[in-house]
C-alpha cells in the first residue's frame, strides 16, 4: 500500500464568512458527514506561505527571533512569509522573504517539504525550501515594521536546532519541520535527491 495523502471533498450545504481580515478570513461550512448528518466546520482561510531553511557552508541555519503575540512568546524561526499574490510562484516569494528578513541570497534552491500547518482549523499550505550557497544580498535593505523592528538575526548549527526541537525548547513549526526534514534527507537519499525548486505544488498551483 502506498502511504500518501489524496484529494477528497465532502458535500457542503452552506457557507458563511463571519470575519474577513487584511490577509485571512474565517469561514463556516455546513459539511455533510458520512452518516448523512450535517456539521458546521469553522476554519481560517489562508493564502499560503513559504519558508526558507537557509544553510551556510559551516552547516549553520539562518534564524530569526521574533515576538509572536498569539502565543505570547519570542520564537526562533526561519525566514517565512505569505503568498501575497494569488498564483504567485513560491520560489519567487521565498527569495523575497530571505532577502527582506535576512538580507541574504542563495544560488542553490530545493523543495525540502510541503505541509499543512493546522489542517484541523486552517487551510494554510506551506512550502519549505532548502537554500544553499549563501551570500549577502545586494541593494537597499528592506524597511522593517511592527514586530520585525525588534527582530534578532543569527546563524545556528543544525545540530543545535535539532537538539532544541527534540528538547521542547524550539516550537516554530517551519523551523522544526525544516531541520528535521533536512536531517532525514541527509540520512536517506541525500540532499541532491530533493525535489527541484519549481516542483509542482497542488495545494497552491502557480505559474512558472
Amino acid at each position: 500500500m502506498t502511504i500518501r495523502d489524496t484529494p477528497e471533498e465532502w458535500e457542503v450545504r452552506g457557507t458563511r464568512t463571519p470575519f474577513t481580515g487584511a490577509k485571512t478570513s474565517m469561514r463556516t461550512d455546513d459539511v455533510v458527514m458520512p452518516d448523512g448528518s450535517v456539521a458546521g466546520r469553522d476554519y481560517q482561510v489562508h493564502p499560503g506561505s513559504v519558508a526558507v531553511l537557509a544553510l551556510d557552508d559551516e552547516d549553520r541555519v539562518v534564524v530569526l527571533r521574533q515576538y509572536r503575540h498569539p502565543v505570547r512568546q519570542r520564537l526562533w524561526e526561519i525566514p517565512a512569509g505569505l503568498l501575497d499574490v494569488p498564483g504567485e510562484n513560491p520560489l519567487h516569494a521565498a527569495r523575497r522573504e530571505l532577502y527582506e528578513e535576512a538580507y541574504v541570497k542563495a544560488e542553490d534552491w530545493r523543495v525540502l517539504t510541503d505541509v499543512y500547518s493546522t489542517p484541523g482549523g486552517c487551510d494554510e499550505a506551506v512550502r519549505i525550501f532548502l537554500a544553499r550557497e549563501l551570500s549577502e544580498a545586494e541593494g537597499e535593505r528592506f524597511a522593517a515594521e511592527h514586530e520585525e523592528t525588534d527582530m534578532e538575526l543569527d546563524r545556528v548549527p543544525v545540530a543545535d536546532l535539532v537538539r532544541g526541537v527534540l528538547a521542547g525548547e524550539l516550537h516554530n513549526n517551519c523551523l522544526a519541520v525544516g531541520v528535521l526534514a533536512l536531517t532525514a534527507a541527509r540520512q536517506g537519499e541525500g540532499l541532491e535527491a530533493l525535489r527541484p525548486a519549481e516542483a509542482p505544488w497542488p495545494a497552491r498551483p502557480f505559474a512558472s
